[in-house]
């Protein structure tokens, strides 16, 4: 089931936090970094946060997160975990088609373009962005060092 979830309350921020934190220490490992900036993020931080966080609850766990900023026409993926304890269920799949179909058909201004980044290394999110019809438009390496790819997806109007 996915349900947005309130990242201003306490609970949840922490939710977030853990499940961000066990996906994100995977992802460092894959990648061969110390230094991944997704794992500085605080609970204070998720909890001030203005955009959108939904979730994939198993049960009454939280198994994935996907966490989304709207500007203009552009819908922007800024994170999209899965839970360690339930990689290959899925998850970040039923994520994606949430986002591409029920949160852009509603949304109150329809997204053109949705645009999302990763690290080059992770090739297991660029096949499910590549599988969404999202294609590769830009490579670059920012200061932490960790060369990055944006990928998006042009909607019809």
């Amino acid at each position: 089931m996915i349900k947005k979830l309130d990242n201003a309350s306490d609970l949840v921020a922490k939710q977030i936090h853990t499940t961000f934190q066990r996906a994100y220490q995977i992802e460092a490992k894959l990648i061969g970094t110390y230094n991944f900036p997704p794992l500085s993020r605080t609970v204070t931080h998720i909890q001030s946060s203005q955009t959108l966080f939904y979730g994939f609850y198993d049960d009454t766990q939280l198994a994935g997160v996907i966490e989304l900023e709207s500007n203009d026409n552009q819908l922007e993926i800024d994170s999209l975990v899965v839970d360690p304890e339930h990689f290959r269920k899925g998850i970040a799949n039923r994520l994606m088609h949430f986002v591409l179909n029920d949160f852009a058909s509603t949304a109150p201004i329809k997204p053109t373009t949705i645009v999302v980044e990763t690290a080059v290394v992770n090739e297991s999110a660029i096949r499910l962005y590549k599988k969404h019809d999202f294609v590769e438009f830009k490579r670059w390496t920012p200061e932490h060092g960790i060369e990055k790819l944006a990928l998006i997806r042009s909607e019809s109007a």
